[in-house]
Formats: structure tokens, sequence, C-alpha cells
């Protein structure tokens, strides 16, 4: 149950981070929960970098708030789009 709640949450960060950031980018629904989900780990790890919040003894990054997801999958658009750019 938890990484469907995990896969709910991350494809509305997904969504509202590709309404941010429009223009045509692959994937449907599956790939924007991906994008979610990996956003909002990115949120996490960096907020753990400027908060100096904790990260679990595991090593293991926990999913920070909905806005952090927002940012760490912008930012994964923007790395994203510069190198399908780079290739094209």
């Amino acid at each position: 149950m938890n990484w469907l709640w995990m896969f709910v949450v991350g494809l509305f960060v997904g969504i509202v981070a590709k309404f941010l950031m429009p223009g045509k980018d692959p994937g449907g629904f599956f790939i924007t929960g991906l994008l979610g989900i990996a956003g909002m780990f990115l949120g996490g790890w960096l907020a753990s970098l400027i908060f100096g919040t904790h990260i679990s003894a595991t090593g293991s990054i926990e999913p920070t708030g909905f806005i952090g997801g927002v940012i760490g999958a912008l930012i994964l658009l923007v790395i994203y789009r510069l190198f399908r750019r780079k290739s094209a």
C-alpha cells in the first residue's frame, strides 16, 4: 500500500511539474508518476543538504513534501531537456 500511495503522490507531483514547465516531453501516465517519485527523492536529498535534515541510518533518502518534490521534478525535467537538446 505504501508504494501505491507513493505513486499517487508522485503522479500529482509530476503533473504539477509538467504544468509549470510546459513542452514536449515523452511519456504518459506511468512516466509522469516516475518523474514525480524521482523528484520527491531528489527534493528530499537536496533538503537534507541545504537544511541538514536527518537521513535514516540505512542511507535511504525519504520523500519530502509536495513542494520539494515539485522542485526536484522540475530539476529533472531541465536536465532531461538539456540532454535531449544535445543529442538532437
